[in-house]
């Protein structure tokens, strides 16, 4: 019902927009085609003035009726120079468009059809021509150079400190990988892709014997530690959009990207700071990647050293979840079956 009120609306608009076409022409004829185009252009370019200063109005207070409301302030160090090369293009590009729009509808108003006013020809300038050549390649050569330096540093080498984690997006979930102590991520092949190795692991390699996988689950980072994020896809183009860290990446099948960044505000800070209980880091995905492309999202905590610990010691890795044999924490049973109380096992992401 509500689908067939919209449509009947629709058709009644269009309607009264017809008629009152119809209705111009039939005045027209009446008063004459030259009274009535002239009275058109004053209504028009009058019209015009009015959209100018109600739209420039409109740009003002949508700007500070929005800034910095739907995401806050950037969450990672690339993220300030982004806002920052952000800032500065709309700045430019900014006094540009006040100034052609001004000129625009300014002329449009002045410069309406007139009796008495002949028009005047100007077809060309060589000096006018350069400098609206020469000055916005100059200003246009700056910004894109921004743009290159910072996209170099953020997919560079990290700092020797960083950590790595993996993000593999599918069809539509995203997979995460976290090397162990050795702090190497193993070694991976898609036809080893199985139900029990997700991502391809080569179990051969001992570098993937302590790698803990986590699917369905947030990505943990540390707060003020920076971190590479090598970033996969198991199907098609997936891509790795984190908005409150200004950052994003394609995910590509069979050709791993990378980009690093330092967050620099826990989870905790930004329910403090936005207000809101429920605030969590979305991972989004910014890439069309087929029907289910808007529920593929996943999220990020962002916590102490020490929160981190904490949740890595309870993680097991899934090399001993698929060969529990060789779990070194396997419970060891007595000679009745009953499982020793001095032997533990880490509880995790299977």
């Amino acid at each position: 019902m509500q689908t067939f009120f919209i449509v009947a609306i629709l058709a009644l608009g269009f309607l009264i927009t017809f008629q009152i076409a119809k209705a111009s022409e039939y005045v027209a004829v009446l008063r004459g085609e030259e009274k009535a185009k002239k009275q058109t252009n004053k209504v028009n370019a009058f019209l015009l003035l009015l959209f100018l200063i109600f739209g420039l109005i409109g740009v003002y207070y949508c700007n500070e009726r929005l800034k910095g409301r739907i995401l806050g302030d950037p969450a990672s160090d690339h993220g300030v120079l982004i806002d920052r090369m952000l800032y500065i293009t709309i700045a430019v590009t900014f006094v540009v468009f006040v100034i052609t729009q001004v000129a625009l509808f300014w002329f449009s108003y002045k410069y309406q059809q007139s009796d008495d006013r002949k028009a005047y020809y100007y077809p060309h300038n060589n000096k006018l021509e350069l400098i609206w050549t020469v000055i916005p390649a100059i200003v246009l050569t700056v910004l894109v150079g921004f743009g290159i330096f910072y996209w170099f540093k953020i997919t560079g080498k990290p700092p020797r400190n960083a950590m790595q984690v993996e993000i593999v997006g599918s069809q539509f979930k995203w997979e995460f990988r976290y090397p162990g102590k050795d702090s190497i991520l193993g070694k991976k092949y898609y036809k080893k892709i199985t139900g029990d190795n997700p991502l391809g692991q080569i179990w051969e390699d001992p570098a993937n014997h302590d790698d803990i996988y986590v699917s369905g689950d947030p990505m943990h980072l540390i707060v003020n530690r920076p971190v590479q994020l090598v970033i996969g896809a198991k199907d098609v183009i997936h891509d790795v959009g984190l908005a409150h860290f200004r950052m994003k990446m394609d995910a590509v099948p069979g050709t791993p990207t990378t980009m690093w960044f330092t967050p620099t505000k826990t989870t905790a800070q930004m329910i403090k700071e936005t207000g809101k209980s429920d605030f969590v880091y979305e991972i989004s995905c910014d890439q069309m990647c087929g029907s289910g492309h808007t529920r593929m999202r996943g999220e990020i905590i962002v916590e102490s050293q020490e929160e981190f610990d904490v949740w890595m010691a309870q993680q097991t890795p899934k090399y001993f979840a698929v060969f529990p044999d060789k779990n070194p924490n396997k419970p060891k049973t007595d000679t009745t079956g009953a499982a020793t109380p001095a032997a533990t096992t880490a509880t995790g992401q299977q």
